[in-house]
C-alpha cells in the first residue's frame, strides 16, 4: 500500500507545521508520509523543540523548508494541511492540480507568544496538543 503524502503549511515552517509532520509521521507513519513547509521559512523555533521533546519527539535536526521550491519541484501530496492562524490564513498557499485535498487548521503561531520562557512554553504546550489532538482525529475520520 502506497503511503498518502501530507503536506503542513505555516508562515516560517517553524513550530506548527513541524509539529504537524512530526504527529502524523508518529502516529500514522505506516500510512502516511508527513511533511511540513513555510511561506517565509525561518529557523526553528526553540519552544516547538522543548515542547516536542517533553513528549518523546525530537524535532530539533529537522530543517525549514520553502513551499514555493516544493511547488516548483513539482512535488504531489494527496493533502495540503495549513495551519496558519485565521489572521494568516488568506496568505496560505492554494497548489491547484498537486492536491486531492487542502484542508485549513487553524492555531495559534508561538512565535507570536510574549511574556516569560514559562508562560511562552506552556502557551506552545497547548498549540502543541491541539494539534496532536486535531491529527489524531483527522486520521480516525479517514479510516471510519
Amino acid at each position: 500500500m502506497e503511503k498518502k503524502r501530507v503536506l503542513f503549511v505555516c508562515v516560517h515552517n517553524s513550530a506548527r507545521s513541524q509539529m504537524a509532520e512530526a504527529f502524523l509521521n508518529s502516529l500514522a507513519g505506516d500510512r502516511f508520509e508527513g511533511h511540513s513547509a513555510g511561506l517565509e521559512p525561518g529557523t526553528l523555533n526553540p519552544l516547538a523543540i522543548e515542547a516536542m521533546k517533553e513528549i518523546g519527539i525530537d524535532i530539533s535536526r529537522n530543517k525549514t523548508k520553502n513551499v514555493f521550491d516544493l511547488f516548483k519541484e513539482g512535488e504531489l501530496f494527496s493533502y495540503v494541511v495549513t495551519v496558519c492562524d485565521a489572521t494568516s490564513a488568506e496568505t496560505c498557499p492554494i497548489f491547484p492540480g498537486l492536491v486531492a485535498k487542502t484542508i485549513h487548521w487553524s492555531f495559534e503561531d508561538p512565535a507570536a507568544f510574549t511574556g516569560a520562557h514559562e508562560e511562552r512554553l506552556e502557551r506552545t504546550r497547548k498549540v502543541r496538543d491541539e494539534i496532536r489532538r486535531t491529527t489524531e482525529e483527522w486520521i480516525r475520520g479517514l479510516e471510519a
